[in-house]
């Protein structure tokens, strides 16, 4: 049985990452991408399906573990009765090759450590052809060759790579596993030390680059690496977790591949990094934006591959029994031909926040985000599967339309505040119909609240975002209705569920945590709406349930105290960010944003 997710950490090289355990063992690593097949996939499995662990042989009294300042280096400390150890591992940053790199230091007395190296490629179905050579051990299967350098001796026990080994005080032995392309040369190892050291450089020169000076900044800081480490260096393309299947409930089938780039979570991506003075990733991701969705409006993904690929056929691996038997396992996703309108309106919500922030999208921006209002001025009357990707009948969600008035509202902005031109009348009577619609269709008087979906009567905590992207004021009788009941029938032990699953909706069996990212923008909300304490106070429980280093997962279940779903969660981290600008903000600036129809955390109010 894998770790409880919360016991994960995470390390990167901007290629992809690895969820390195409490207990020592790498359950989770692709190579060469975030999106490739896995060699290690014990967290989906058993240790049979491919770990890398690395502890002490007896009994371990205590284990501690921290993230050195400013850098995604991960050092887990083992107490033992003969003494202590430390565990260190990072990925070096690079454009050039792809290393794990895992050090052994001694603290103190002398401790007995067992090395236990378990590679199966392609999701732990293919066992690899081990050999040695001139003290290296390579492990081939087609296409890739893992590389293991160490000088602890090694042995093979039924298709498993051991070593048992003592650190006394003050020393330290290195394993490095080196992956490259089956065809090519081999690589010349790193120095272990001299490597170690080059990357906490490189990721302490980023983290001080960060200008956010509000409050919460360490949490904030941690959130902003772990998003750095989810970017795709070469595209600037961010998934929105590195894992694939981790269940959304104990035991059963909501268990998707995150290992992809959402559009629905590019304004927020690129608020919370302008907000940090980040400017040259949120410009690589405002182009990858762009060139993802360039091309036909009829055509444009809700998510593609960190490349920008569109072919992102969903299927099942039989093989892997799933995180704790929640099965299936899928890689892939089928999202990626569905119909949905929100992200239509975050695309042109994302480039109207570049611009008024300071940046300046391509010349050819422009083009592509008029073709999308001309494809949107036909369809937005249209159902969609919706913010949640049900996998029931298209619907009529209220979110959509909203989202949809967004991207009209944005492309009339974009004309009157930055001189663009644009069909700039039949826009505004488009944004008015679309407002009419969803004010007269999308709100239920009875219950004093906006509903999912027109002629439905449940709630969806997508409705949240209405006073959060301009579409009424915080304080409009409907906007202080519909929280008061979200607060009342999706509040559990004071998180938020996205909808309830059991009217079907989703045409998937009932059952979910709450969602973190919802509970953060009912947050935000409490703080548009003047309750700043009660918005103060749902936030520092939200804090409170990161892991002991600063990692949130997509859930969480209240009844075990555990993080259910894929890890750590992108959107989670983006919202938390957005969440501490807001609560740092003077509430004058925030009354100021929400009267222009701003996002009243946007980056462009910064004072």
């Amino acid at each position: 049985m894998p770790l409880p997710i919360e016991d994960y950490g995470l390390i990167g090289d901007g290629h992809t990452a690895a969820l390195v355990g409490l207990d020592g063992s790498i359950d989770w690593l692709c190579l060469p991408r975030f999106d490739s097949g896995a060699c290690f996939a014990a967290l989906l499995g058993s240790p049979a399906h491919g770990r890398w662990q690395i502890a002490p042989r007896g009994t371990v009294i205590r284990t501690q573990r921290r993230y050195r300042d400013g850098t995604l280096i991960l050092e887990t400390d083992f107490e033992t009765e003969t003494g202590a150890v430390r565990v260190i591992d990072c990925m070096p940053l690079s454009n050039e090759r792809w290393d794990v790199l895992r050090i052994v230091e001694g603290l103190q007395g002398h401790v007995k450590m067992h090395m236990e190296l378990i590679i199966r490629f392609d999701y732990g179905s293919i066992v690899p052809w081990v050999h040695r050579s001139e003290g290296t051990l390579f492990a081939t299967a087609g296409p890739a060759t893992l590389e293991l350098h160490t000088p602890v001796q090694t042995r093979g026990e039924h298709m498993t790579s051991k070593a048992d080994f003592e650190v006394g005080a003050g020393e330290r032995v290195p394993f490095v596993l080196n992956y490259r392309p089956s065809h090519t040369p081999a690589q010349e190892a790193i120095d272990a030390d001299q490597t170690l050291a080059q990357t906490q450089t490189l990721w302490r020169e980023w983290s001080q680059q960060c200008s956010y000076q509000g409050r919460w900044r360490e949490p904030v800081l941690r959130s902003l690496m772990t998003l750095k480490a989810l970017i795709y260096q070469p595209t600037g393309g961010i998934v929105a977790a590195p894992t694939t299947s981790l269940p959304e409930q104990p035991g059963g089938v909501r268990n998707w591949d995150y290992r992809y780039c959402w559009l629905r979570d590019a304004t927020f991506t690129l608020n919370a990094l302008l907000l940090a003075g980040y400017t040259e990733e949120a410009l690589a991701w405002q182009e990858w934006l762009l060139r993802a969705v360039a091309g036909s409006p009829a055509d444009m993904q809700i998510l593609y591959s960190v490349t920008g690929e569109r072919r992102l056929q969903e299927i099942e691996l039989p093989w892997l029994p799933g995180y704790g038997d929640a099965g299936p396992v899928r890689i892939g996703n089928a999202a990626a031909t569905q119909f949905q309108l929100d992200v239509y309106g975050e695309v042109m919500d994302t480039l109207h926040l570049a611009r008024a922030a300071g940046q300046t999208p391509q010349p050819h921006a422009w083009r592509i985000q008029c073709a999308l209002l001309a494809f949107l001025d036909t369809h937005w009357s249209d159902p969609d599967e919706g913010i949640w990707e049900i996998r029931g009948p298209r619907q009529h969600f209220t979110h959509s339309k909203v989202m949809a008035w967004v991207a009209f509202d944005r492309g009339v902005k974009a004309v009157e505040r930055h001189g663009l031109a644009g069909p700039v009348d039949a826009w505004r009577r488009t944004r008015d119909e679309i407002h009419a619609q969803v004010c007269r269709s999308g709100f239920d008087p009875k219950r004093n609240s906006f509903v999912q979906h027109y002629g439905s009567t449940e709630l969806d905590a997508s409705l949240l975002l209405i006073p959060l992207v301009g579409f009424l004021p915080p304080d409009d009788p409907r906007v202080l209705g519909t929280i008061e009941a979200i607060e009342r029938e999706l509040v559990v032990d004071g998180f938020v569920l996205r909808y309830m699953t059991a009217t079907g909706i989703d045409s998937l069996p009932p059952g979910e945590g709450v969602f973190l990212p919802c509970s953060f923008w009912l947050a935000d909300c409490l703080a548009v709406t003047g309750r700043h304490a009660e918005a103060e106070a749902l936030f520092e429980r939200l804090l409170a349930l990161r892991n002991d280093v600063g990692l949130l997962s997509e859930e969480f279940d209240p009844r075990t105290g555990h993080m259910q779903g894929n890890f750590p969660q992108a959107l989670s981290h983006m919202a938390m960010v957005n969440t501490a600008r807001l609560l740092s903000l003077a509430s004058e600036q925030v009354k100021a944003s929400t009267q222009k129809g701003e996002r009243p955390a946007a980056a462009s109010t910064a004072p």
